[in-house]
């Protein structure tokens, strides 16, 4: 008899639970000294679409009402009007539930992986997916769109994976590298050219509601955003890293295109069959939190969709299955009270070393790209 905890349903219990109780959990805390919720993120997603519908800028900042910036793209904001139409103890477990369980369906509908590896994969992001969740983002359902683009191409469905594709860049911009998938399969032109129609919709559908002028003043406000937001700060990421390990500040657009080059060349370079397109996946999943000049604590259920599948995928050695441990242990427990509070502020969030063993599994994948090449010469030779 199989135990409760590999069962699909099982999961699916524990995923919608965990949704629901982190939900009313943060609904039930009190506002902080200046007024501020302990769901403010999707007090801002719903807000913009106030600000969008009446004209203002939602780019700008509203202290009365939320304590951040929205950053995300137009029709991102007009895309939660279902959510700005109910109550936040309504609509903030419907956004948790919308996160969590698109998820969990994109991983069980994973292609090439085994039900035992899914089941394995669901587990293993939980913890970060709970940690999304307590700050209502929107990075599981980030990772989701990124997965269903793997899936719809695997099942010859390249209209659909592009416009997964499309609804992943308009959530979160680097979600546009998704496109790299398709370089593994057929169907290219008709791809590229869904790509196109389902960009062009998503960068209209608000000009039935803003008027041709005033969408492009808000694109031009998104704009600006962007260039002054890339300005500032760093976080968990490998800029965060070079900073802290090494004392260097290169240029961020540096090294973004620098991971950018590499990650280019891996897909380039490698056989292109449905291993190479997972491990891609993988990469992926991973670039796109640690290239993150500002990445958070919370978007590491991305990267960590892209462990798992580095892991599953891997010879599992005893030091693969180390880093794995080491990889849990420094995402997904270190930010938690097993470690002392002194470890945490002292040595933890100060040596970025959440990013650290993510940074690692993506050189590995990296060089298992490149190094398909070499097999593929190689047995042409024997040929």
């Amino acid at each position: 008899m199989k135990a409760i905890w590999r069962k699909s349903w099982f999961l699916w219990l524990v995923y919608t639970l965990a949704a629901i109780l982190v939900s009313l959990q943060r609904l039930g805390l009190a506002p902080n000294a200046d007024g501020y919720t302990a769901y403010e993120n999707y007090r801002i997603f719903r807000n913009a679409f106030f600000h969008l519908m009446a004209g203002q800028n939602p780019y700008a900042s509203f202290p009365a009402e939320q304590w951040d910036l929205f950053k995300y793209s137009p029709a991102f904001a007009l895309l939660m009007a279902p959510f700005a139409a109910l109550p936040d103890w309504v609509g903030l477990p419907l956004w948790n539930l919308l996160n969590a369980l698109l998820l969990l369906a994109a991983v069980f509908h994973m292609p090439v992986l085994t039900e035992k590896q899914r089941i394995f994969m669901a587990w293993w992001i939980l913890p970060e997916l709970v940690v999304s969740m307590q700050n209502s983002q929107s990075n599981g359902l980030t990772a989701a769109l990124m997965l269903w683009v793997f899936i719809a191409l695997e099942n010859s469905k390249p209209t659909a994976a592009a416009g997964w594709t499309i609804a992943g860049a308009f959530l979160k911009i680097f979600g546009i590298f998704s496109a790299l998938l398709a370089w593994f399969y057929p169907k290219k032109i008709r791809f590229t050219f869904a790509l196109l129609i389902w960009g062009l919709a998503l960068i209209l559908l608000p000009i039935l509601f803003t008027g041709p002028d005033q969408l492009w003043q808000v694109y031009r406000w998104w704009w600006e955003l962007l260039i002054n937001d890339h300005a500032s700060s760093v976080g968990l990421s490998v800029q965060g890293w070079l900073q802290t390990w090494f004392g260097w500040v290169p240029s961020k657009i540096g090294v973004t295109l620098t991971g950018l080059l590499l990650l280019l060349v891996s897909v380039f370079t490698a056989r292109r069959n449905s291993q190479n397109a997972l491990l891609t996946l993988a990469s992926l999943l991973i670039w796109v939190v640690i290239f993150n000049h500002k990445a958070e604590s919370p978007t590491f259920v991305i990267a960590m969709c892209g462990v798992a599948i580095w892991y599953l995928t891997s010879a599992r050695k005893p030091w693969e299955t180390a880093l794995l441990v080491v990889t849990f242990i420094l995402v997904s427990l270190s930010p938690t009270d097993i470690f002392p509070r002194a470890w945490r502020e002292q040595i933890v969030q100060p040596f970025v070393l959440k990013a650290v063993p993510c940074i690692a599994v993506w050189v590995l994948l990296t060089l298992r790209l490149w190094r398909s090449r070499d097999v593929e010469i190689v047995e042409r030779l024997r040929g």
